[in-house]
């Protein structure tokens, strides 16, 4: 199977992890000179506490998603990290519930690899994955990649 689009799904709770999410996505994305998708995904909520936070004109009809994740710190750290490795991307925002919005997202780019991360759990989390992973590793159109993060 050919790798050429690589979808890296953030969230909220990414910016700590973005560099090990942005390693991730170098090993997969830089020998088969695939294009990356960065999306942030947001809920409903975070979505307008992130409209506030940057400060958007909210008099605006509509603001699209793709422009807020433009904005949004993690994914400025993920281009960094992809310019330096020379690698092209784009760049999409999505609002939803996370796990079927990355889903949904990986299916509209027809991804050819997923990547997201999560944290470590207790030996009883561990049994619940994280809803969010989980969801993915199990939903998604095409092989994904789970990038943990150490801390609790």
């Amino acid at each position: 199977m050919t790798l050429e689009t690589v979808l890296l799904a953030v969230g909220p709770g990414d910016a700590d992890r973005s560099d090990e999410l942005a390693d991730a996505v170098v090993e997969v994305a830089k020998p088969a000179d695939a294009t990356v998708v960065l999306a942030h995904v947001f809920t409903s909520s975070e979505y307008d506490d992130v409209l506030t936070r940057l400060e958007f004109d909210r008099s605006v009809d509509e603001i699209e998603p793709d422009e807020v994740a433009r904005r949004h710190s993690t994914i400025i750290d993920l281009q960094g990290a992809l310019d330096e490795h020379d690698i092209e991307y784009e760049i999409r925002g999505g609002v939803g519930e996370h796990g079927p919005t990355i889903v949904d997202l990986a299916t509209s780019v027809e991804a050819d690899r997923v990547v997201v991360g999560g944290r470590r759990r207790s030996p009883t989390g561990k049994a619940v994955f994280g809803s969010t992973a989980q969801e993915v590793l199990l939903s998604a159109p095409c092989p994904a990649t789970f990038v943990r993060s150490d801390d609790n």
